[in-house]
């Protein structure tokens, strides 16, 4: 398979440049997603022979499992950047049940052409180059981490296997993380000793960060110490220290790598905002819209859940196979329906159950996707069918703590408090600062209301009605568990609150988006809220 260095290619107008990663039109730049300009790279780089289906799934998808159609998707792009279609087949040919094959002639000089697929080979940069220009960009734009091994310092002894271990596991759940693309050890782990340069892994690996870390022993205990460092510039943009008494490390070791990978879940994608808050939202590629739509979605206001939707359908129109767009979409229709920001609450949640279903489609290995699935059941009253889905999302990912929340919730609605409050506590312990963490606090409200705990669950509701993120169901929880707390006076003021954001807010309006069952629980919460002239 040729995969040559660097040249440009020509033909009827365009060029292809293999060393800038770009396609010119009458020398203007021509926008199109790296994975299509990947695509076409390695079909000019293989132009004397057919390359089959499996070829292109191997170097573009890096030997992912894909559909037909996302195939015949990237070939559609391809052929419009170029100025051609399926029908004329021009420049792309398709060979029925066999593969594509470039026809078009061509001209190149300065040597053949590269074909830079998706793959995870290094990319030859220099380390001072920013990222943002890197070929590594052809990885869908995907935000990129190497996980070194960790430093030893201090005393040699038997703690020094953590620091290839822990590094280790953290990269084996990493890579369950379809939005993140992750340096493989083998790769990662080349780069050791205190000396290594941030910058200089970015650089060769084609990555955007690393997580770096050190295993100190410190008398009888042993400090571990980890940095999440942008490696366009080397920025640390996270770090926190990990003690242990040596004794108790290994025990510890999965949960310092739980908290760890929850917070690189938070950072990256906090940081891939600021960075697409800095490009116009028109140059924007799929993963810079998602991720800007992401930011704006878990804002939980009208105006901010109709930008959501406006930059995920754009993540669509330049990657229609996108799940986790899709389950984006979805959500923002989700939240149409939960809050009320549009009239037909049935339309909106019938629109989110279809893009959810696509998206489960789409990757069926995404947590996300099913847990967009589940909260449509359980919108629609259906508590079982739901929990299957959140249960789903979290055998995927046990560290998903959205999933864990929302199948804690589904036990608060069906009032199975005990097992409730379990998945509610264990969801903040995942993801302390999670977007929804505002909702998790709540639920254990309407937990501990269902223990007899009012006093715990008033401080609960009044805490999370606090949040960022709080919208009027955390408020008028707040009132509620106040109201039967005794404290008459928090229960006006949460009310009040509820009320500005929402006059018409009702008991009824409470239970349609939160369906719970006919139980004691059900029943204390409707006389609550009917003291209070809901």
């Amino acid at each position: 398979m040729t995969d040559a260095g660097s040249g440009t290619f020509s033909f009827n107008g365009y060029e292809i440049d293999a060393a800038r990663f770009e396609l010119r039109r009458e020398g203007t730049r021509v926008p199109v997603e790296p994975q299509v300009l990947s695509l076409i790279l390695l079909l000019v780089a293989n132009r004397e022979r057919m390359m089959t289906k499996d070829e292109l799934i191997e170097r573009i998808w890096d030997g992912r499992i894909v559909s037909e159609s996302a195939v015949a998707a990237r070939i559609k792009a391809a052929r419009k950047a170029l100025g051609d279609d399926g029908t004329r087949q021009g420049v792309i040919r398709t060979i029925h049940a066999r593969g594509f094959r470039w026809v078009q002639d061509v001209r190149a000089s300065d040597g053949p052409i590269a074909a830079r697929p998706a793959g995870p080979e290094p990319q030859d940069a220099s380390p001072t180059q920013p990222l943002s220009t890197l070929p590594s960009t052809t990885r869908d734009a995907r935000p990129s981490i190497a996980v070194l091994p960790f430093e030893r310092l201090g005393e040699l002894g038997p703690h020094d296997i953590v620091a290839d271990a822990l590094p280790a596991d953290i990269i084996n759940d990493l890579a369950r993380l379809h939005w993140l693309f992750v340096i493989a050890r083998g790769s990662s782990f080349r780069f050791r000793g205190s000396a290594i340069d941030p910058q200089r892994v970015g650089a060769e690996l084609g990555v955007r960060y690393c997580l770096a870390g050190a295993v100190e022993r410190t008398g009888p205990g042993v400090t571990i110490s980890v940095a999440l460092i942008d490696a366009t510039c080397g920025q640390t943009l996270w770090g926190e220290r990990f003690s242990a008494a040596f004794e108790e490390l290994q025990a510890l070791r999965p949960e310092i790598e739980a908290q760890v990978v929850a917070s690189l879940k938070v950072h990256i994608p906090q940081n891939e905002v600021r960075l697409a808050r800095s490009r116009p939202i028109a140059d924007l590629d799929a993963w810079a819209s998602f991720h800007l739509g992401l930011d704006h979605m878990f804002r939980f206001t009208c105006e901010d859940n109709t930008l959501a939707a406006r930059l995920f359908a754009q993540t669509l129109e330049r990657d229609p196979f996108f799940s986790r767009a899709l389950s984006g979409l979805s959500f923002t229709h989700f939240q149409n329906a939960f809050l009320r920001f549009e009239g037909d609450r049935a339309h909106e949640t019938e629109i989110a159950r279809g893009l959810a279903n696509r998206a489960v489609e789409a990757d069926r290995l995404d947590p996300f996707a099913y847990f967009n699935l589940g909260r449509c059941c359980w919108l629609e009253g259906h508590l079982e069918d739901s929990r299957v889905w959140f249960d789903r999302a979290t055998s995927l990912s046990p560290s998903f703590a959205q999933g864990v929340y929302n199948r804690g919730l589904v036990g608060v609605m069906a009032g199975e408090a005990g097992e409730a409050d379990a998945d509610l506590a264990l969801a903040l312990e995942l993801s302390p600062l999670d977007p929804l963490a505002y909702a998790m606090v709540s639920g254990r409200a309407l937990t501990q209301l269902q223990l007899g705990d009012p006093e715990q669950a008033a401080r609960f509701g009044v805490r999370a009605a606090m949040m960022p993120g709080a919208h009027k169901h955390i408020a008028l929880i707040a009132a509620l568990t106040s109201h039967l707390a005794g404290k008459p006076g928090d229960a006006q003021l949460w009310l009040g609150r509820a009320r500005k954001v929402d006059p018409a807010i009702s008991a009824s309006v409470f239970f349609a988006s939160f369906p719970f069952a006919q139980t004691e629980a059900r029943a204390v919460i409707e006389k609550g809220l009917g003291d209070l002239g809901l």
